[in-house]
């Protein structure tokens, strides 16, 4: 208990006095794991809804790889990032490696398959004939891709919770790419790590007591977001009438 005291002192005093370049760690974080969760929401819901919709040779190898990229090994991203950009590596060249760009990448590959898996599951839960329905009145295919996601709005902000928290806890993958370089691709969670590699229990207390209280924030924000669509939701009614013909699911 002394101890976890002691870390809540070094927190505030940190804050307070910004030691140790905390402010710097903690907006690296945000930046390296927000653009990587805004890249898997991209491709994550591309992808999703290619699977959802989409009814092609190999959907459930791909879906079988989507699941287990789901609980994919951290370190093991890592380490085949780290052999892609590595000078001698295919990618060598791009001199990525020990880089932010590095961690974004590897972040991203291990968040994308958890938005991707949610956008699936949330869309393929939608009425069969709705895309159908609302092609017929005359929208493109961006177009109906954007009603059906509002559609499953409140599943997608869970993705989004889901993606943002797997690459922001992220610890592995990340100090292998990055190199846990002071200054430069030092985050929140290779911070905690070499602190508590020396033993300095008091710091990793507090930088993970930063760490938290950042996660909490932002969930926070999206949950409070979701309870208000939630609200709207109720208040307003379904917004689509889904028909009762046959399913306009391919074959």
């Amino acid at each position: 208990m002394d101890l976890v005291l002691h870390g809540l002192r070094d927190a505030i005093r940190m804050l307070v006095h910004n030691e140790s370049g905390v402010y710097e760690i903690a907006w690296r974080t945000i930046v390296v794991s927000g653009t990587a969760t805004i890249l898997s929401l991209v491709l994550g819901v591309a992808a999703g809804a290619a699977i959802a919709f989409r009814r092609f040779p190999g959907r459930l190898a791909v879906m079988t790889l989507v699941n287990t990229g789901m609980g994919f090994p951290p370190v093991v991203v890592g380490l085949l990032v780290a052999v892609m950009l590595w000078r001698s590596g295919p990618l060598g060249e791009l001199e990525w490696i020990y880089s932010k760009k590095a961690m974004i990448i590897a972040q991203t590959i291990i968040a994308a398959p958890v938005v991707t898996g949610f956008t699936a599951a949330a869309l393929g839960s939608l009425h069969p004939r709705l895309r159908l329905q609302v092609y017929a009145l005359g929208a493109s295919r961006l177009q109906a891709l954007w009603i059906l996601l509002q559609e499953v709005r409140l599943p997608l902000l869970a993705a989004i919770m889901a993606g943002f928290g797997a690459a922001i806890s992220e610890v592995g993958a990340s100090v292998m790419v990055g190199g846990n370089i002071q200054g430069q691709t030092r985050v929140l969670t290779g911070a905690i790590l070499l602190e508590e590699s020396k033993g300095n229990f008091g710091v990793a207390i507090a930088l993970g007591i930063i760490l938290l209280a950042m996660m909490i924030a932002v969930n926070a924000l999206f949950t409070w977001v979701q309870f208000r669509t939630r609200r709207d939701q109720w208040r307003d009614g379904p917004r689509h009438t889904a028909p009762s013909a046959s399913p306009w699911v391919q074959r």
